[in-house]
């Protein structure tokens, strides 16, 4: 099978938009003053623009250093020795304050050296911006805490709005793109505990393509997906980070993203994005907006 070299084969369509404009430029500066970073810089995404004109962005948690090695992301890994920065707590309500967020997505690193794997902390995070904050949604993009029901219980019980957490690929791929602490099964089994412990809260996964799964495996995974009511999901074009990372076994074209979404859509999803520029937290606030529209539809 054909692999390809990011620098030389990209596709037109994968060219990202350089983040530019005043208010981009203000805010950049106003987080600088504070010592903030977002993801969305730091991990060059392509949507940054749109993202924050639309009051969202996506802020990590629980340090930089994750103790797991996925062979997809190019996150330091290592062991932070359960250090942790409580100013993080602070932080993130200072940044919804600087951008004015309507939404934020709130994502860390796996701490498999923490006892709690960091539960009780992202629970910090989300309860201190809604106290601060009441009128922000919050999507939380999640580890798995190795599957622990008690720790998955403080996560929830904070009540965000979105609960995240990305099953990455199909089901034989899994490893080796995930780490061998990850696995299929058990994004899949945290993602039921979620919906039948906390009905009220939509759930919502992410899956790369491109990096050798066929359509019936995709398929199988959405069919999965859906028997555990999972409520969005969405479809991302795999980039090759570096040479010592899997390589990119094939680019979509959008108009299989399309497709893709459509037949989500048909398998009962609530919400999809699909594109091959989207990445988790891509047009995550369109899904408040879609909640409100089918609120205001059915209240009229």
């Amino acid at each position: 099978m054909k692999t390809y070299d990011i620098s030389t084969d990209k596709p037109k369509w994968l060219k990202a938009k350089i983040p530019k404009g005043d208010s981009y430029l203000e805010i950049k500066k106003s987080l600088r003053a504070k010592g903030l970073f977002t993801v969305c810089e730091e991990a060059k995404c392509p949507n940054l623009s749109e993202c924050w004109s639309d009051k969202t962005a996506t802020m990590m948690i629980l340090g930089d250093t994750c103790t797991r090695a996925c062979k997809f992301c190019n996150i330091k890994t290592g062991n932070p020795k359960g250090f942790v920065n409580s100013n993080e707590i602070e932080d993130s309500s200072k940044m919804v304050e600087i951008m004015s967020l309507n939404y934020i997505v709130i994502t860390s690193v796996d701490r498999d050296d923490l006892l709690d794997h960091g539960s009780s902390h992202f629970a910090a995070v989300v309860n201190r911006i809604k106290k601060d904050h009441p009128k922000t949604k919050i999507e939380v993009l999640i580890p798995d805490f190795d599957a622990k029901e008690e720790f998955m219980h403080v996560l929830a019980r904070s009540n965000p709005f979105v609960i995240a957490q990305n099953i990455e690929t199909v089901k034989r791929l899994t490893h080796p793109v995930r780490d061998p602490r990850a696995g299929y099964q058990k994004t899949i089994d945290c993602l039921d505990f979620y919906k039948k412990n906390y009905p009220h809260i939509s759930t919502k996964t992410s899956l790369m393509l491109g990096l050798g799964e066929s359509s019936q495996e995709i398929y199988q995974t959405l069919q999965d997906l859906r028997k555990v009511d999972v409520d969005i999901v969405t479809f991302g074009q795999y980039l090759q980070p570096s040479k010592r990372h899997l390589s990119v076994e094939r680019f979509y074209k959008p108009e299989e993203f399309e497709e893709l979404k459509r037949l989500s859509y048909r398998l009962g999803f609530k919400f999809v994005a699909s594109g091959p520029m989207v990445r988790s937290s891509y047009k995550a606030a369109d899904y408040l907006k879609f909640i409100e529209k089918n609120e205001n539809s059915t209240n009229s």
